[in-house]
């Protein structure tokens, strides 16, 4: 994927029109009554397009399923199965789109991204790594922020704020500090966020205008690095330390951001996401959003989890309605942080990390984000509520206090509890994630992005069962996987790549026992990211009755081979039998 510096202009819209769900299910009906009828040389009731002329995998079942061709009215998918049944049911005035090779598969399902981020990317500075950016030293990271910096006309005192840095891809072979920002901006503020989006860096400008210095103490689940004194800050601020620098990253004005949500539509659009995902939004940007879908903004469905640290601000708040969708906009569950990221060793875990602590600590674990007393409380009242967990854990500890949490609120049957990335998780928490109805939702990416380094700070066996995927779906677990973007592309077929075979950045294969085959790693894009969001009776497969959300690919992934797969482009997405965007055009 290209660096978003430049995110692309607003694709194709669609007009978002509230859902009349009954009258398409009616219509729906009476149009495969007089196929059952026989009556299928005059179809009574006229359907909007037929598709064909490729494969078609439904993702529906256990094992792969192809169709002909799907027929589509109102909206929704009337019929899905033979060609000269579609043929004979859709009629010959019926509009026709032949695949001419392509395969037509789900649209797809975000199941965990940071939709918000991508908003106030315009005026923030790309200092990525590769594949996403071209920095590979600390001195690249400093030009490209200095060269960037007159384009972007800031005023007096105003930050100059980057995204994406990465310790693992820098020649250096050390972290960012203060002084090397210091050297090149002496007076503006300035702060990098690391690529986990977990951490920043601050220049002494910024720790001077935050008010941080050597007597300000952590926070509660909060870093603040240190100097070899012990005392002076080093520029990185981790966890719940990043609230300081709230002043830093202070989004543009609402008309500013309201006009970047069509570029950020586009973006996810252009990859193949019917259903796009802001998986902690904060309570300013939860009222950007439902502002938006109240002006009609929205062209795709998305999926909004309040985080827990603005609770107070919107749970019994009837502004903030859970668990029912408004002009393509639906509250699902609360977010919680329970802890950090691998790579940046802020995930919480029960044996050490091989390497020392971000102070030079030894026998480093990190911490969770809240006491166990207090996110238990911030789950029970969430779920006292009615709400669905989404909760953030990465290491096992963190895992651990999850299971824990669960366990303790004796939660309803089908509470469909998710835990996002579970990544450093011990074999044994599995049976208890299924014997308690939890749901993680994977990071394979992380086995190419950071794989190597997974294996150097945790040590073979526990880089080799991150993300342990296919243990979980052999358990019956409806796992699902993601990019996490903006930490990752939202590249699907990258995605889907690293699901089946697992490659570092050096070629080596982590936890090959946890490959999927491409059946598996797409329901893990589609229908299982709709179930984890209880809208599986609505979308994440190609069935009669659901919507007529397609993602077209410009190969069959079922037929590639693995090593091939990230090489397949999204060639087409289309929103209730209508094009969003489609290549070429």
């Amino acid at each position: 994927m290209a660096a978003i510096d430049g995110i692309a202009a607003a694709g194709h819209a669609v007009a978002n029109q509230e859902e009349q769900g009954g009258i398409i299910m009616h219509s729906c009906a009476r149009l495969l009554a007089v196929w059952l009828a026989g009556s299928i040389t005059s179809p009574a009731l006229a359907a909007d397009l037929l598709i064909h002329g490729g494969p078609i995998l439904t993702m529906a079942g256990e094992r792969p399923h192809q169709v002909a061709a799907v027929v589509v009215e109102g909206g929704r998918i009337a019929f899905a199965g033979p060609l000269g049944q579609a043929q004979q049911l859709a009629g010959p005035t019926t509009p026709r789109l032949d695949l001419k090779g392509r395969t037509l598969i789900p649209g797809l399902v975000d199941a965990h991204s940071h939709f918000m981020m991508a908003v106030d990317l315009a005026r923030r500075v790309n200092v990525s790594g590769a594949p996403v950016g071209d920095v590979a030293s600390i001195a690249g990271l400093v030009a490209k922020l200095a060269a960037a910096e007159p384009g972007l006309a800031l005023g007096p005192g105003e930050w100059l704020v980057g995204w994406g840095y990465d310790v693992s891809l820098l020649s250096d072979q050390r972290e960012l500090t203060r002084r090397d920002l210091d050297a090149r901006f002496p007076d503006r503020p300035v702060l990098i966020m690391h690529v986990s989006s977990h951490g920043a860096v601050l220049n002494s400008a910024g720790l001077a205008a935050l008010g941080i210095t050597a007597d300000t103490p952590a926070p509660t689940g909060g870093l603040i690095h240190r100097e070899a004194d012990g005392r002076t800050p080093n520029g990185q601020i981790w966890e719940s330390a990043l609230a300081l620098a709230g002043p830093a990253l202070k989004p543009p004005g609402r008309a500013e951001r309201l006009k970047s949500l069509a570029a950020v539509q586009a973006l996810y659009a252009k990859n193949g996401y019917t259903l796009a995902n802001d998986g902690f939004t904060h309570i300013a940007d939860l009222d950007l959003l439902q502002t938006a879908a109240g002006q009609g903004r929205l062209m795709l469905d998305i999926v909004a989890l309040p985080s827990f640290v603005d609770l107070k601000r919107w749970l019994g708040n009837p502004g903030y309605a859970f668990g029912t969708w408004h002009n393509r906009l639906k509250l699902q569950g609360i977010k919680i942080a329970q802890d950090g990221s691998p790579q940046g060793r802020t995930a919480y875990l029960s044996e050490p990390f091989l390497v020392p602590g971000p102070n030079g600590e030894a026998g480093w674990r990190a911490q969770p984000i809240q006491p166990f007393p207090a996110f238990l409380a911030t789950a029970r009242a969430a779920t006292s509520a009615g709400l669905q967990l989404f909760i953030h854990a990465n290491g096992d500890a963190a895992i651990d206090d999850v299971i824990k949490a669960v366990e303790t609120l004796g939660l309803p049957a089908d509470h469909r509890s998710i835990i996002i990335h579970s990544q450093v998780q011990r074999p044994d928490q599995l049976p208890r994630y299924a014997a308690l109805d939890i749901t993680p939702s994977y990071f394979t990416n992380h086995a190419y992005f950071w794989g190597d380094v997974h294996r150097r700070q945790l040590g073979e066996a526990r880089a080799a069962h991150i993300s342990p995927i296919r243990s979980a779906l052999a358990l019956g677990l409806h796992a699902s996987n993601h990019s996490d973007f903006i930490v990752t592309p939202l590249d699907p077929m990258f995605i889907l790549w690293t699901s089946m075979t697992r490659t570092t950045r050096s070629g080596f294969v982590l936890g090959p026992d946890q490959r999927l085959d491409a059946w598996n790693g797409l329901k893990a894009l589609t229908i299982n990211p709709a179930w984890a969001y209880r809208e599986e009776g609505r979308r994440g497969s190609i069935e009669v009755g659901k919507l007529a959300d397609f993602t077209l690919l410009s190969a069959n992934p079922l037929v590639t081979p693995p090593a091939q797969i990230r090489e397949i482009k999204v060639v087409g997405t289309m929103k209730e039998g209508r094009f969003l965007w489609e290549a070429g055009r």
